[in-house]
């Protein structure tokens, strides 16, 4: 078969190119080929997407295959111009962002949309509006030859939000220098996440495939606690912790989920208490599996200990002397 990968040369598109060519497939990626090299045995045709005259290069042969991970409306909408006609199946990949609520726990692919971004290029706090957008512009012009798929949390190794790793991460820090680590004191909230591996496989599979229509895609749905209980076992770890309320947290200005200085996959907000926690019964009867969560953890944090586990300036997280410090000055904390 013939896939082509908008993208392919960072984290979540390079592993779909990777799982094509495991599949025994030929694979072109189209990319600016600055975020890093196509994976061995893929065709790399360079093509900024900001320019419509980018596809030019793919926009002449027939696609089994095309697979997308746009945020941006205009990028999509001119893919749609240049290659709608050229592929037997597309796969679009959004985001559980578009959501306009958070709360409800499992929400489905029925749950209301935020508002679809009006214009080519939605900032970074349109990111949600954005990929409503995106959607609308492959569907109006694929119909049931498109594939949308709403990603949850994805983890593993190569992640550049920098967010699943930091627990593994962190463990294994402690464990080198015996402090202890902060953790969040409600262990109970949902959480969710799926190695980018799995959802990489399965956009190969599921669109080669045929399988159409909005599916959620993340892996099941379980509790923070049982997460950071993960990662600590895959660290081997076995010092303390020492569990933070909400309110010490943002007193302390650590801010929720990701982004610097942040606690990561911490939820305070009751009106995002269900943003971990996704409906996915109809991707995994279409095919989705999700490796165990102690696979995916121990290859991030082999992915942690490459970049440096005492590292400074992380995308998410904190960085450990001031970790230490909220500790320090941290009310109403319990260690264990």
């Amino acid at each position: 078969m013939r896939i082509l990968v908008l993208g392919g040369t960072a984290w979540l598109g390079r592993e779909v190119a990777r799982a094509g060519l495991a599949a025994g497939h030929s694979v072109t990626c189209l990319a600016r080929g600055e975020s890093g090299a196509v994976p061995d045995g893929a065709r790399l045709v360079i093509g900024d997407r900001s320019d419509p005259a980018a596809y030019a290069g793919v926009a002449g042969q027939p696609w089994d295959l095309v697979v997308d991970v746009a945020r941006q409306p205009g990028q999509v909408r001119t893919a749609m111009a240049a290659l709608a006609d050229r592929a037997e199946h597309w796969a679009f990949v959004s985001s559980a962002s578009v959501y306009a609520v958070h709360e409800a726990q499992l929400r489905s692919e029925s749950t209301a949309l935020l508002p679809a971004y009006d214009g080519d290029v939605a900032p970074p706090e349109a990111y949600g509006e954005g990929k409503v957008a995106c959607e609308r512009l492959v569907l109006a012009a694929l119909g049931d030859r498109a594939l949308i798929a709403r990603a949850g949390l994805l983890a593993g190794p190569g992640d550049p939000s920098d967010r699943v790793g930091y627990w593994p991460g962190r463990f294994a820090l402690a464990g080198q220098d015996g402090g202890p680590v902060l953790v969040p004191e409600r262990r109970d909230r949902a959480c969710q996440l799926l190695d980018v591996r799995d959802l990489a496989g399965w956009l190969v599979d599921a669109g080669l495939r045929r399988v159409g229509g909005i599916l959620n895609a993340s892996g099941e749905v379980t509790t923070l606690g049982a997460v950071l209980d993960t990662a600590a076992a895959v660290a081997a770890y076995d010092g303390s912790t020492v569990a933070v309320g909400d309110e010490a947290l943002q007193a302390a200005q650590v801010e929720e989920f990701m982004g610097p200085r942040s606690l990561p996959l911490w939820l305070a907000d009751p009106q995002w208490a269900g943003f971990l926690s996704l409906d996915t019964t109809r991707a995994h009867a279409a095919g989705l599996t999700a490796r165990p969560m102690a696979d995916t953890l121990a290859d991030a944090l082999h992915w942690e200990r490459e970049l440096g586990l005492a590292r400074t300036g992380r995308r998410a997280g904190l960085d450990r002397a001031d970790e230490l410090a909220v500790l320090g000055g941290a009310a109403g904390s319990t260690a264990s």
